[in-house]
């Protein structure tokens, strides 16, 4: 069973100059700036909420932050440490957590290996493809296989 990542939001809220300050969950300073952020349901300067690894400030890099063994952390980060690793079922090669990849049933690529087996054709997004004896093949190749092994694809 796979664990769900540990993602929270994070709000960029405008400082009310009529409301008292709030203290920054990072430096336990007033936060006296026009802009604050709110993660956590703590209150932040946005300097101060950053990842504990890149030092990125979170804030910048999306509205979403991880947590895990008390490490706040980018998404890049979190996947790196403590993302699910695999490998390429075209190619072999190992496929970093943080990569983009690419899904046909259970079988997970590199962005680059997904292309047709036997020509090389890469896909686009909407191309139709087929996975055939664990194979990507593309639709021609697809069905020259189905007309040599005496199944003729039925044209509507």
């Amino acid at each position: 069973m796979q664990k769900k990542e540990k993602s929270f939001g994070i709000q960029m809220l405008s400082v009310q100059p009529d409301t008292k300050p709030k203290g920054c969950a990072g430096c336990n300073r007033k936060i006296k700036d026009r802009y604050l952020l709110k993660a956590l349901d703590k209150y932040w300067h946005e300097d101060c909420l950053k990842c504990a690894c890149c030092d990125c400030r979170l804030g910048e890099v999306g509205s979403t932050l991880y947590t895990k063994a008390n490490l706040i952390l980018c998404r890049r980060d979190y996947l790196r440490l403590f993302g699910v690793t695999g490998n390429c079922a075209a190619c072999s090669k190992l496929i970093p957590a943080f990569e983009m990849v690419m899904r046909a049933k259970e079988n997970v690529y590199h962005l680059d290996c997904f292309a047709c087996q036997l020509c090389n054709q890469r896909f686009c997004v909407g191309d139709k493809f087929f996975l055939k004896n664990n194979m990507i093949l593309c639709q021609t190749d697809y069905e020259e296989g189905l007309m040599k092994e005496g199944y003729a694809p039925q044209v509507r």
